[in-house]
């Protein structure tokens, strides 16, 4: 009998393949440190001449940006606890502004960080583990998701709960983006750029949280026999329709939330200028 030996593994980055395979985990690398930059950015910034950096009123429009969504604490119409300066139970070093950034951006943050999808991109594009299908990679043992730190990969399930509060939090702040306040303090019904780019917001995060993996098991993907559960068998159908283009969804909605703070930021900054499109 012929004996049969495995092919020496390869070499870091070494490969047979001719195309341009670094692209992808470049993207993906530029794409998420982008996002991360200015999201830290952001929450380390949250005021803008004393005022808020994250809300706009200027025209009588109420557009609260979804980095700072809930406002547990902060000094907007939308805090649940009004604060004008660091609580004294916040940390006193210099570096830590009193943000209610902080309160919010673990919640998203961590449902994407443990996301099936996003932790096959990034650890290909950070931890070239590995950087692109039959590549070599930097290390020569695969241990797997069963150890300290990846193992905490399994809150993902968990977080999904937590995402899906989100969504109906955030449309919500979609709903008072239609709520104009008059000169004279009165409300009335209208519509900006800025409430289509929160209404966008919330379709695209919802379209990529209800096509999660985790939540298309708990809707469906438990059953045997799906004609006993008809409500269920659709419902999975659903979330599986949308898990189709779970990536797609997943890079639209990092980017449109991303994109959502900036509009509202660039309109209290007075940078641009949100254009009404009706108000009655």
């Amino acid at each position: 009998m012929a004996e049969m030996s495995l092919p020496a593994q390869r070499r870091f980055a070494e490969t047979l393949r001719t195309d341009a395979w670094w692209l992808q985990p470049l993207a993906v690398f530029l794409g998420f440190s982008a996002f991360i930059v200015y999201s830290t950015w952001a929450a380390f910034h949250p005021l803008y001449n004393g005022a808020p950096a994250y809300w706009f009123n200027g025209n009588g429009a109420d557009y609260l940006s979804p980095f700072f969504s809930p406002e547990i604490f902060g000094i907007s119409p939308h805090a649940w606890v009004h604060v004008t300066d660091k609580p004294g139970w916040w940390p006193t070093w210099q570096w830590l502004v009193f943000s209610p950034a902080f309160f919010v951006l673990w919640g998203p943050g961590l449902f994407r960080f443990t996301c099936y999808y996003y932790r096959g991109a990034y650890y290909k594009a950070f931890w070239a583990d590995p950087s692109n299908c039959a590549v070599g990679e930097p290390r020569k043992s695969y241990l797997g998701e069963r150890y300290f730190p990846l193992i905490m990969q399994n809150i993902h399930r968990y977080f999904m709960y937590v995402a899906v509060i989100f969504i109906f939090i955030l449309s919500w702040d979609a709903l008072q983006s239609f709520r104009w306040e008059g000169a004279d303090g009165s409300h009335h019904f209208g519509m900006g750029i800025g409430s289509i780019v929160m209404v966008l917001n919330v379709v695209f995060l919802a379209s990529y949280t209800f096509g999660c993996h985790s939540l298309r098991h708990v809707i469906g993907g438990f059953l045997d026999q799906p004609s006993k559960a008809p409500t269920c068998a659709k419902a999975y159908s659903c979330v599986s329709c949308l898990n189709k283009r779970h990536m797609m969804w997943a890079w639209i909605s990092l980017f449109w939330v991303g994109f959502t703070d900036v509009y509202v930021r660039l309109c209290v900054m007075g940078k641009i200028h949100d254009v009404i499109l009706f108000k009655f």
